[in-house]
């Protein structure tokens, strides 16, 4: 694992969020903190996940989630909860699966200072806006390309933010 390369004190805390947080943003949250782990900055930036439907509180990730994360050597302990007003301070980042995640965050959020985002806003030519809910058609390897795509672009904006010298994402996945 690389050394720490952090050079500021500031600390950025994102949160993924998908409707019954055991599918697509437990995913994210662990993607992406593999790819924060690997560039050395896990002291820097740190991330969660939430749903903003409460049927699954208390509930670990979907069985298709664990087993796309375990295929591509990753691995999670999340447990489902629910978005909640604290959340919009005590994170720089809400990022949404799709539109419709969006759109709850927005009407929820108020005047909150965290930048409300779709993931796929930060993947380079992607082609599509919403990721697509496995939940519902069992697509998990899709859903893990996506995600990934779009935490790599994620971190690389928070990288550039905040002007951390020599910080580079690995190839690897």
């Amino acid at each position: 694992m690389p050394e720490q390369r952090s050079t500021t004190s500031r600390t950025v805390a994102v949160l993924f969020v998908c409707l019954g947080n055991i599918c697509r943003s437990p995913m994210a949250e662990a993607i992406f903190r593999h790819q924060v782990e690997q560039a050395g900055l896990s002291r820097t930036i740190t991330s969660d996940s939430a749903g903003t439907g409460a049927w699954h509180v208390g509930n670990p990730p979907h069985l298709g989630t664990r087993r796309v994360l375990l295929k591509h050597g990753l691995t999670t302990a999340h447990v489902a909860r629910v978005v909640t007003q604290n959340d919009f301070t005590r994170f720089d980042y809400l990022i949404a699966m799709d539109r419709d995640n969006l759109r709850d965050l927005r009407s929820m959020g108020g005047g909150a200072a965290a930048r409300v985002a779709l993931l796929m806003d930060f993947a380079q030519a992607s082609g599509t806006t919403d990721i697509p809910d496995p939940y519902y058609d069992r697509r998990f390897e899709e859903t893990y390309t996506l995600i990934d795509q779009g935490c790599r672009g994620l971190l690389e904006q928070i990288i550039g933010t905040l002007r951390l010298p020599n910080t580079t994402l690995p190839n690897t996945k």
